[in-house]
């Protein structure tokens, strides 16, 4: 009988698979398909202090081999998600929840997370760096190690739940940004967000994304999210959430192998729904085809 079960900083899930946020929303859509409790855990959708509408239309289109998206953290503001989504979690999951936190401030940044703070079922908080700071002309947070470093000690300071820092890959040195988040006090990172890419319509001759450009998620990135990850594991001794274009159980031990603890699943939940229940269910023989009893030992073998 395999064991599934994972520690991701102290926090222990069933199974390593966690829907991406921006791909899950607040999960009620995916309680209609399936028992959510199936899952290690969920990520919810990116959160601001504010409400946001979002970005204008068209903000997503297909590509080959994934997607590009440029929604722009639509969402209803941090004080909506905690009086109106998270009761409506606890009826429809009963595991930990990872609540996505973004940011244009770092006063924002840890205003969200106080709020969380004392929120029971959310027990991680993945801190969303790859948003434009508005102080600084506009660079993310993530494309510099010092205002990471910032947002992380800053979230830090305002709560006891482990704090992961979800970095951008639009950066030379992944590996660099997660050094100093974990030397500002992070207790895990989630890597790889979406890579920055555009596409033109050739009949109007304009970018198919009205925000010009998007974020490149699915397939297509997930050799290059699997490379940062192994680079991350040779760099940090704090945990890895890896995601990137994951889709299959197979797909996941590699992950595990290149030194995530656990995995999320993103653009693929848009393809099929019931891509994460499937991938549950197809671990076990993944894991005996590669002679692991226990999951966990699958991650960083690769680097052994």
């Amino acid at each position: 009988m395999v064991n599934l079960k994972v520690d991701l900083a102290g926090v222990e899930l069933k199974n390593p698979v966690i829907p991406a946020s921006g791909t899950f929303g607040y999960g009620r859509e995916y309680a209609d398909l399936y028992d959510l409790d199936i899952l290690g855990s969920f990520s919810w959708k990116g959160t601001t202090g504010s409400p946001r509408l979002g970005n204008p239309q068209p903000r997503i289109a297909e590509m080959a081999s994934g997607m590009l998206n440029a929604v722009g953290l639509q969402n209803p503001g941090i004080d909506a998600v905690i009086e109106t989504e998270v009761p409506n979690i606890a009826k429809i999951f009963h595991g930990p929840v990872i609540a996505n936190v973004g940011g244009f401030s770092l006063e924002e940044y840890a205003e969200n997370c106080r709020k969380l703070n004392d929120v029971e079922q959310v027990k991680i908080l993945e801190v969303n760096i790859s948003c434009p700071n508005v102080h600084a002309g506009g660079k993310n947070f993530g494309c510099d190690p010092k205002a990471a470093a910032e947002v992380t000690a800053a979230v830090k300071a305002v709560t006891n739940k482990p704090v992961f820092m979800k970095l951008t890959p639009n950066v030379t040195d992944i590996a660099e940004i997660a050094r100093a988040c974990e030397d500002a006090g992070a207790d895990g990172v989630c890597l790889i967000n979406t890579l920055l890419g555009m596409r033109i319509n050739l009949n109007t001759k304009k970018p198919v994304i009205a925000n010009r450009t998007g974020g490149v998620s699915g397939p297509a990135v997930f050799p290059v999210a699997l490379r940062m990850v192994w680079d991350v594991y040779e760099a940090v001794k704090i945990p890895i959430i890896g995601c990137g274009g994951v889709s299959s159980a197979e797909d996941v031990a590699e992950m595990m192998l290149a030194g995530a603890t656990a995995v999320e699943i993103g653009a693929a939940n848009l393809k099929d729904p019931f891509v994460c229940k499937t991938i549950i269910e197809k671990l076990p023989a993944v894991c005996e085809k590669l002679g692991v009893e226990n999951i966990s030992d699958l991650t960083g073998t690769a680097h052994r």
